[in-house]
């Protein structure tokens, strides 16, 4: 029987859940996981840049809200006391990487992302499928871009819609701090995003190259074969530039 864990949890549900699972009980803790689980994988694939990677830290940081538990306090939400634990984890993980390649890291401060739910509805053709994973590999092409700085904090507004204060908190940073980064995370996204459409507009119903050739050799094919304008007439207006 699977424990369900109230979609709005209050302070006290929070605290009780909490106790039931520093106590052990391995199906609230699964059920605190399925239900957290998209939210926190997609701050550890923001900060990280890794799929797998941001999996393996998901996991520890997981491993490390069991153990620790009975440390949660209720001052804060739930989700907002394990998106701590996944961002320290995941800049563990960034610093014994730059540490290994000898370079610094700019941890101290995280990044960003616009809300793309990509979820396929059973009805979807598949054309629309295939338009909603070309948007969507855009938009995680334009994230990873955004500067370190911005990151996570637009994931943490935008994405998982936390609120100014409880980005703060997960952070460590002033709330005005907060706010500046996101705002500076949409205008860059926002730039990079139109920057990548207008390339791509420039490339609408395209007619140069093979499609350019098919289409005049499919012309003088026609004409020749109904005797309108003979083949070798063509070949030789052709090569003298006529």
């Amino acid at each position: 029987m699977t424990t369900m864990i109230p979609a709005t949890d209050t302070t006290d549900d929070e605290l009780a859940i909490a106790r039931r699972i520093a106590a052990g009980d391995r199906t609230a803790f699964e059920a605190m996981m399925r239900r957290h689980n998209r939210r926190l994988y997609r701050l550890a694939r923001a900060t990280l840049r890794n799929e797998a990677e941001a999996e393996d830290a998901l996991q520890d940081a997981y491993l490390h809200a069991f153990r620790s538990m009975s440390q949660f306090r209720g001052d804060s939400q739930l989700l907002t006391w394990l998106s701590r634990l996944v961002l320290n984890e995941c800049f563990a993980r960034l610093r014994r990487s730059a540490r290994r390649q000898n370079v610094i890291p700019i941890v101290d401060a995280p990044a960003a992302i616009e809300r793309a739910d990509t979820t396929r509805s059973h009805d979807d053709a598949p054309d629309q499928a295939l338009a909603r994973a070309q948007v969507r590999a855009l938009l995680e092409r334009k994230l990873d871009e955004l500067p370190d700085l911005f990151r996570v904090v637009f994931v943490l507004r935008s994405i998982e819609e936390m609120s100014v204060e409880e980005t703060a908190q997960c952070l460590h940073i002033p709330e005005a701090t907060v706010r500046s980064r996101h705002f500076r995370a949409r205008s860059l996204l926002r730039e990079s995003l139109a920057q990548a459409f207008d390339l791509a507009e420039r490339d609408v119903f395209e007619f140069g190259g093979a499609r350019c050739d098919r289409i005049v050799a499919k012309v003088l094919s026609t004409l020749s074969d109904d005797g309108s304008w003979p083949i070798g007439r063509v070949k030789l207006s052709l090569l003298a530039g006529e």
